[in-house]
């Protein structure tokens, strides 16, 4: 029987730690790397970011529109950089947020969750705004073949809070802010399964639970990926204070603060972030 990704996610925790290392190839690091800003230079780059997290730590992100503005040899480069990763065993969330109806939103399910594609990834990220309910037919393939799926709920950026604390009218979750609706939508498919679920949410680590209306409690059970670490000002320490009793299913992600180590120091980058993880954890 294929394990879930939720239970795939708490052994990687066991093992190889929290941290989530992202693969954002911008144009700035590539030339601080000193590669080219193409799709030669984002694969190489990717893969250096995978053999650098090899035994440093279980989880990589990469940002799929980094590799998609160099259109179809970009997706080439991205394919090798996935592939590299789940052989190395790595668990992959693929940072695509994509998001639709019907056929559509089935069908980029089909592209990022399907084993045997050229895409495949154990994780998407993926914004619900037309509705929990919208991304049905991705959450059924992901349980399917044991992959996982982060909805989108309080992202990091400033704008979003505007939207994201609005108050839900109608339905089960109504006098509820949108975020903690989709919070609740998302804890309920988790009840189904024993201890931590395999559709998590993504709740950036500079936002406060409460201004969005969100409790710990809401989140039990439930995987958060949590980008906002390093670069963007929140600090590892403070992972208890930001989520309580949720911290148990906080995935810390971090990206530009340890790839800006360039390739001769990333390797210590990603060890001295991961050990500081484990300590806070420990």
């Amino acid at each position: 029987m294929t394990p879930t990704f939720g239970a795939r996610l708490t052994s990687t925790f066991a093992t190889a730690g929290r941290l989530c290392v992202g693969i954002d190839p911008h144009a700035y690091l590539l030339g601080q790397w000193g590669l080219s800003d193409d799709a030669r230079g984002a694969r190489e780059f990717g893969l250096r970011v995978v053999e650098a997290t090899v035994g440093r730590a279980g989880i990589v992100k990469p940002q799929v529109a980094f590799f998609e503005r160099h259109g179809s040899a970009g997706y080439a480069a991205l394919e090798a950089v996935l592939g590299a990763a789940r052989d190395a065993g790595l668990i992959v969330i693929a940072d695509v947020k994509r998001g639709d109806v019907g056929t559509s939103v089935a069908a980029y399910g089909e592209a990022w969750l399907t084993p045997g594609s050229p895409l495949e990834s154990d994780a998407m990220t993926i914004s619900a705004f037309q509705g929990v309910g919208s991304i049905q037919a991705p959450h059924d393939l992901a349980t399917a073949h044991g992959k996982g799926l982060f909805v989108l709920a309080a992202t990091s950026n400033p704008e979003a809070a505007t939207l994201q604390t609005a108050t839900v009218t109608a339905g089960p979750t109504a006098g509820t802010s949108v975020a903690a609706s989709i919070v609740a939508d998302v804890h309920d498919w988790n009840q189904l399964e024993t201890g931590l679920g395999s559709t998590g949410v993504v709740i950036g680590a500079t936002v406060a639970l409460g201004d969005y209306g969100i409790t710990p409690r809401s989140l039990a059970g439930t995987p958060i990926l949590a980008p906002g670490f390093g670069h963007q000002g929140a600090l590892v320490s403070d992972v208890g204070t930001l989520f309580g009793g949720a911290s148990s299913g906080v995935i810390v992600s971090a990206s530009r603060s340890i790839l800006a180590a360039g390739p001769s120091g990333i390797d210590a980058a990603i060890g001295a972030q991961s050990a500081e993880i484990a300590g806070v954890f420990a």
